[in-house]
């Protein structure tokens, strides 16, 4: 099982790039979309949530309201890390779980927002890539898909790995100043790339 770890910040076009490679036809387990699957209602998860920080960070059809969680948890380390605490050892499980079904395929990606901010997946990702992009470009990015403020999305990324600290680290980098059209050539290539790795690991 080869798997891909691919990162980027908040805006950098990660999940751009995820559904790219999935056109392609390699399997992508994005633990976004995992955590997401996790928390919508009737999920055993949320009700954990519940007794954690209260039944009004659930949604009235018994979903994690996500807005009000990241409101709560955005300048708080102690709820943050109660979160990351009932949320991170499911979604691990799940994401393994995931990555079995597929290990047939020359490679895997492995969709992770904080890879090199956490060590948790560093035993199964064989390789790093990043998706990255100029600060500016990633603010408005984020302001016009997500509506929050300039001064959240500057909040966040403060918070996150630093862009130097990410392309030190990564082993692939693909910048994503430009157009969608230039993404996708990118990702072509490097999919080239990542077959040839693969039948030369074998």
């Amino acid at each position: 099982m080869y798997v891909v770890g691919l990162t980027g910040g908040i805006g950098a076009g990660k999940s751009e790039a995820a559904r790219m490679f999935s056109d392609l036809d390699v399997p992508v387990v994005d633990v976004d979309v995992i955590s997401r699957h996790l928390t919508s209602a009737g999920q055993p998860l949320v009700s954990k949530i519940a007794e954690a920080f209260g039944t009004e960070y659930v949604t009235e059809d018994g979903a994690m309201d996500r807005g009000k969680i990241r409101d709560r948890i955005f300048n708080n380390d102690a709820d943050r890390r109660m979160l990351e605490s009932i949320l991170h050892p499911a979604i691990h499980s799940e994401a393994l779980r995931e990555l079995e079904q597929y290990n047939q395929s020359p490679y895997q990606i492995l969709a992770i927002p904080l890879f090199f901010e956490s060590n948790r997946y560093e035993g199964i990702v064989n390789r790093t890539l990043l998706i990255d992009c100029d600060e500016e470009k990633q603010i408005s990015r984020v302001v016009n898909r997500n509506g929050f403020t300039e001064k959240m999305v500057r909040s966040i990324i403060a918070a996150q790995a630093s862009r130097s600290f990410r392309r030190a680290l990564a082993n692939d980098i693909i910048d994503n100043n430009g157009s969608i059209e230039e993404l996708q050539q990118k990702i072509h290539q490097m999919h080239e790339k990542f077959i040839k790795t693969c039948i030369v690991s074998e």
